[in-house]
């Protein structure tokens, strides 16, 4: 019979070895907290919005997507759903951020959000889109609103186009 493990957290390799509640003798697996912050950290350097408009977006997405597959694969036997969804959104979110900064005029902004307006079933009004263009918020918080997420949905952000890879959703490639 293993010896009663208690109540503690035993780290290897950035992941910790946490017992089951139900069975003491049992262990599951997570990443360290240190080993999350690692990754956004690695995303954060690349998500640089003055590197990221100064580059295409498939040299963009193609980093991203090596960053982020690698990790999920490494930690892919741990529990970690509810933090890979958080981190899906965040990524999301700075990826529109980067769109919107490359767009950099309120004019491009429009006619850009129009033309995917015209493409994609949502059917806003062109003044919900004149004002996200010209809104004074700053380009995080305009990134933010429903026009974009709507217009910016992680399908869209999967499409791929010529040479530039689409977005990994990574709470689809952990699910899988």
């Amino acid at each position: 019979m293993p010896p009663k493990l208690g109540n503690f957290k035993l780290p290897i390799l950035g992941k910790l070895m946490l017992p089951l509640l139900q069975d003491e003798r049992q262990m599951e697996c997570k990443p360290s907290s240190k080993s999350k912050m690692n990754l956004y950290d690695k995303c954060r350097k690349e998500l640089v919005r003055r590197k990221c408009v100064a580059r295409s977006n498939a040299i963009t997405f193609t980093r991203v997507n090596q960053i982020v597959r690698g990790r999920i694969n490494y930690y892919r036997i741990g529990k970690m759903k509810g933090f890979i969804d958080r981190f899906g959104q965040w990524l999301r979110h700075k990826i529109r951020v980067i769109i919107l900064k490359q767009w950099k005029k309120p004019l491009k902004i429009y006619r850009s959000l129009m033309l995917l307006n015209r493409k994609l079933p949502y059917h806003f009004s062109d003044e919900r889109i004149f004002a996200v263009a010209n809104t004074r918020q700053g380009l995080y918080k305009q990134s933010n609103g429903d026009v974009v997420n709507y217009l910016f949905s992680p399908e869209i952000q999967a499409i791929r186009k010529g040479d530039r890879p689409g977005l990994v959703n990574p709470l689809e490639y952990y699910l899988r």
